[in-house]
């Protein structure tokens, strides 16, 4: 695995899992505007961080 794609898996792991933490944080604060129900952004919110984990996990082992 050459240099520059562990450096964009990284990142795009790193991107994830913010971007899942986000959605769970907002799950709890957004009010109910009718659009998205605050479950649908949870969950989804939880998809990601776990996504983001196992790139992450990935990312690591290939790298010992």
């Amino acid at each position: 695995m050459n240099t520059h794609r562990k450096t964009i898996q990284l990142i795009l792991a790193t991107f994830i899992s913010v971007a899942g933490l986000v959605l769970i944080g907002a799950g709890f604060v957004v009010p109910p505007v009718g659009s998205i129900d605050a479950s649908v952004l949870t969950a989804f919110g939880e998809i990601l961080t776990f996504a983001g984990a196992l790139f992450g996990m990935d990312y690591h082992y290939k790298n010992k």
